[in-house]
């Protein structure tokens, strides 16, 4: 067989990309019969469309902005400090699992104080961060980081500590360094759960992004939905909430992705 799989192979390929397919369709009927929804009972008066705005009203604060051209100003600003954030955060949250990865010691004794972290309400601290870092981009990438790092460092160390003990005793039989247990075992094994990690952060970048724009921005979208509430031009709250969930379904089919082509090539390489 040209293909060198197996018929059996085959089919269950056939079967995953039907499914594939048909859960993408289903996504995207489901999205049109929501708007289609929204807009008739718009027009029909159940929903208040002053309250509520409507998807044609939303297109057209969309028209309008693009017209201005602030658009895609407000999309840029908000994007710049999102990724920021997300890449901030990532980095930090790992390098601090694989330092209490390896100093189980001080893992044990700083793992309250990082459930302590996880939970305290970040906004709380917008007022102090304002005074730090100063009333512009910079104070609202550190509320990214803030919200973001600390989910990644506990949901990358959660996969280091769970990989499989009779590896680790094996490396520990054949007199490995941690570092080349690390390397060779941990690392790989925890890939899955490395990119779980970015999936949660991602939007957890969007979080920090918005709440800081909520308390100190010029520009971004956070702004635009303050902005639209504080003059009552509601249909511009709704067009920042809209274009905020595309950007974020963006951002996090583009990690999705990237987890396919990771767990792929795993399963592959096996």
């Amino acid at each position: 067989m040209s293909s060198g799989m197996s018929i059996q192979r085959q089919r269950y390929l056939g079967r995953r990309k039907r499914y594939g397919a048909a859960v993408t369709i289903t996504q995207l009927l489901l999205l049109v019969l929501s708007l289609a929804l929204w807009e008739l009972l718009t027009d029909i008066g159940v929903i208040d469309s002053f309250i509520m705005s409507s998807p044609s009203r939303v297109a057209a604060t969309i028209f309008r902005l693009l017209a201005d051209g602030s658009l895609f100003l407000h999309i840029g600003v908000t994007l710049l400090e999102t990724v920021l954030g997300f890449v901030i955060g990532v980095v930090i949250g790992a390098i601090i699992a694989v330092v209490l990865w390896w100093l189980p010691f001080v893992g044990r004794v700083l793992d309250p104080y990082l459930v302590v972290l996880n939970a305290l309400p970040k906004i709380a601290l917008g007022p102090i961060l304002i005074v730090w870092t100063g009333a512009g981009m910079k104070s609202i990438v550190v509320m990214a980081v803030l919200v973001s790092f600390v989910v990644t460092a506990v949901t990358v160390l959660n996969g280091f500590m769970t990989v499989d003990p009779d590896m680790l005793f094996l490396m520990r039989t054949l007199k490995a360094s941690r570092f080349q247990t690390f390397v060779r075992v941990v690392l790989p094994a925890s890939i899955p759960d490395m990119v779980a990690a970015l999936k949660i952060s991602v939007g957890m970048s969007w979080v920090g992004v918005i709440v800081g724009e909520y308390l100190v921005s010029k520009a971004g979208l956070g702004y635009l939905i303050v902005y639209g509430g504080q003059v009552f031009k509601l249909d511009l709250v709704m067009t920042g909430v809209v274009i905020l969930c595309i950007l974020a379904g963006l951002m996090y089919f583009g990690v999705a992705a990237i987890e396919r082509r990771v767990v792929g090539e795993l399963t592959h390489g096996r």
